[in-house]
């Protein structure tokens, strides 16, 4: 496509955007007359007119080696928009576990894995009648049931997206499509199409020509149909039959959705925009390039395009630059490929404003949300003498990699436990003992104390240690919000392990070595530990103040949907879990704030209780005591504060979230400090019980 060269720099000054003079692209002749109208149409409230949410994979603020720049830091071009033009949370976090689809889906959905159906990821097990257990896939689109790669007839059909009730998560793209707005997603988790084997079905029918190419051509309709789609607003042109539009179905949204359609997959997206490129306009983009081909020139390119072109709101999602894709390894901090992977991240978000700025969609009109789903934990040895861009870190053999454990034959071996069970693996592993057994079974409570007894020898280190960080078994899970209303989901219990280590079930024996180093892979997330539960979020656009960088105001994922629809003046119908970021705005109640970082604290699934309540958790479930009392006594002391917790929680949330149904901004002071004083009393009680 032809393309109109500008300078950045001009528009930019124009606008106030701190970025450097780089070129510019932008469609020859604009965006059509149906997509101008298409833009008219949607209404959105505080003067914001687009809404670009951009969720990066593994992608840090802070150093992971103190002598090389941070991720951001190698990115001066985004991180100087958000510090200079808003506002930069650097005290974000996750929810648990800490992982790629809950942490995109807790944003997307504003509530935790409990209420959406999404607790572990990315992939997790369920039980079968029997006590056996299969694979279930946390990436499946929106309205499919469960995901089960190895069957064709798994024994659970509950929607993989489940709520509190039992139903299909109310669809996060709603509000903006009911207001009049076209909404496109790029990469992002489980709004487009995530597979050709059950979400092509779903959306296009069993026997539809799409799902005829799976078969023939099965490469060929993952390029065409996964990845990328557009839901339009109600009657928009953009998606007609035409443009091979489909039905927009969304049977348990609350209120109701019908008359809207879709557009799924590059091929039928691509040719409704006018064509993608990348967003420097110089390579066009032929089909999806993949989740791990979703560079950052990539990614941006379609959200430009979709900007350009009557998709007014985009969430997209940029693939990590320490890993080199599509077929590793990993790289180190400092290694000259992931130092150059952040410098075309880097030119990547210069174009990407120099052409917004052509288009004028800029801080006055637009609402920018951009975060990373976690952190990371380095599995490696921190290299000195180097800073990545002036002089390459460079690491030997048996210096980078996760710990790859096999927890099986660690049992066995060390422990003589031979149990039968499957595990979702992880540095943070789901585990299922086979039978299904009860939480106080002495099946479960023997398993349990064994593996908060293993050992392993650190190859890093050379010490013989504990893994363990924390243990929760069902009771402390439920405190965790991961008990979602799907019983068969439910692991036995989730062990919480130091993240250098990767645990898997192999063979119930060490004839191989338990423990050994794996350099396909350096980067963990998952467990407990404040560098992978925190990471940052920026936030720019009308009514958002510009407070620079800041680590005075704890966060987490889900507080980004409501802060979303706080700053476009729009209500989910369902309640949330997190709460607008009034801080960050330009009115904000101090008394409320307040009350909202106590919320936070006693709610968020890495807030203070949590932490406190899984240490408490983990020492009872050590526990050997007569007739294991000690455990019981613990197991009904969590589930009172859970209540107790769920039921303050409730009260704060109705004062706090004035973008839920009847939500509203009108409060008693005097209630405000009861509940700010309750949940204080709260916390110093379990945190005296944790010790």
């Amino acid at each position: 496509m032809k393309r109109l060269i500008r300078l950045a720099a001009v528009a930019a000054l124009s606008i106030g955007w701190q970025v450097a003079a780089v070129p510019a692209t932008q469609a020859a002749g604009g965006p059509s007359q149906s997509s101008r109208a298409a833009s008219s149409s949607c209404h959105l409230g505080n003067g914001v007119q687009h809404v670009i949410n951009i969720v990066f994979d593994n992608t840090h603020f802070t150093r992971d080696n103190p002598n090389v720049p941070s991720d951001l830091e190698q990115m001066p071009h985004l991180l100087n928009f958000l510090q200079s033009n808003g506002t930069l949370l650097t005290n974000e976090h996750t929810p648990l576990i800490s992982h790629t689809a809950t942490d995109i889906l807790t944003a997307l959905t504003g509530v935790y894995g409990d209420q959406m159906g999404v607790p572990v990821s990315n992939s997790f097990r369920y039980f079968n009648p029997n006590g056996s257990t299969n694979l279930g896939v946390s990436f499946a689109y929106w309205t499919d049931p469960l995901f089960d790669p190895t069957t064709s007839a798994p024994t659970d059909t509950q929607p993989n997206m489940l709520t509190a009730a039992g139903k299909n998560a109310p669809a996060p793209w709603v509000p903006f499509t009911r207001a009049g707005c076209n909404v496109g997603g790029a990469g992002t988790a489980n709004i487009e199409l995530e597979n050709i084997a059950t979400d092509i079905p779903t959306v296009f029918g069993a026997g539809s020509p799409e799902a005829q190419e799976v078969t023939s051509n099965p490469t060929q309709a993952f390029n065409d149909f996964v990845g990328i789609a557009v839901h339009c607003a109600q009657g928009n042109a953009l998606c007609s039959n035409a443009n091979n539009g489909r039905a927009d179905l969304l049977k348990d949204e609350p209120g109701g959705y019908t008359g809207f359609n879709g557009l799924f997959g590059h091929k039928y997206v691509a040719p409704a925009l006018g064509g993608i490129t990348t967003v420097d306009g110089a390579t066009p983009i032929t089909g999806f390039p993949g989740f791990d081909g979703m560079s950052a020139k990539n990614t941006l390119g379609y959200v430009a395009a979709m900007q350009e072109h009557g998709v007014p709101v985009t969430y997209a999602y940029i693939s990590d630059a320490h890993d080199k894709h599509p077929t590793g390894p990993a790289y180190g901090p400092g290694q000259a490929g992931y130092v150059a992977a952040l410098k075309s991240y880097d030119d990547a978000f210069a174009a990407f404003f120099g052409r917004l700025a052509s288009d004028g969609i800029n801080k006055s009109n637009t609402l920018f949300t951009v975060t990373a789903d976690e952190g990371d934990h380095f599995a490696g040895v921190q290299q000195t003498g180097c800073d990545g861009v002036t002089t390459p870190c460079v690491y030997g053999t048996n210096q980078i990699g996760e710990v790859n454990t096999n927890m099986a034959g660690l049992l066995a071996t060390e422990q003589g436990v031979t149990t039968p069970f499957t595990v979702h693996s992880d540095d943070a592993p789901a585990v299922y003992i086979t039978g299904n057994p009860a939480h106080d079974a002495a099946v479960t409570r023997t398993f349990e104390r064994a593996t908060g007894a293993l050992t392993a020898v650190n190859p890093y280190t050379g010490n013989t240690e504990n893994p363990t960080r924390a243990i929760a078994d069902p009771a402390e899970m439920k405190l965790l919000h991961m008990i979602t209303a799907d019983p068969a989901r439910t692991p036995t219990f989730t062990w919480f392990a130091n993240p250098d280590y990767f645990l898997f079930a192999g063979a119930r024996n060490c004839n191989s070595p338990c423990v050994s180093i794996n350099p396909g892979f350096a980067w963990n997330h998952g467990t407990i530990g404040t560098d992978i539960n925190v990471t940052w979020l920026g936030l720019v656009g009308p009514d958002v103040r510009n407070l620079g960088a800041t680590h005075d105001i704890w966060t987490d994922h889900s507080d980004i949907r409501p802060t979303i629809l706080a700053l476009t003046g729009l209500q989910d119908d369902y309640a949330h879990a997190g709460r607008p970021i009034t801080e960050v705005m330009t009115e904000t109640r101090q008394d409320l704030n307040r009350l909202g970082a106590i919320y936070k604290q006693i709610n968020a699934p890495v807030g203070q209780l949590a932490l406190d309540s899984a240490a408490f958790a983990t020492s009872a479930i050590k526990s050997n005591s007569a007739g294991d009392q000690t455990y019981l006594n613990a197991d009904n002391t969590i589930q009172s504060w859970t209540s107790r917790r769920d039921a303050l929680a409730a009260q704060m949330i109705a004062l706090l979230d004035f973008t839920a149904p009847g939500g509203s901004t009108q409060h008693n002071d005097r209630n405000v400090n009861d509940l700010i004083n309750a949940g204080q009393s709260l916390l110093d009680e379990v945190h005296a019980a944790a010790g």
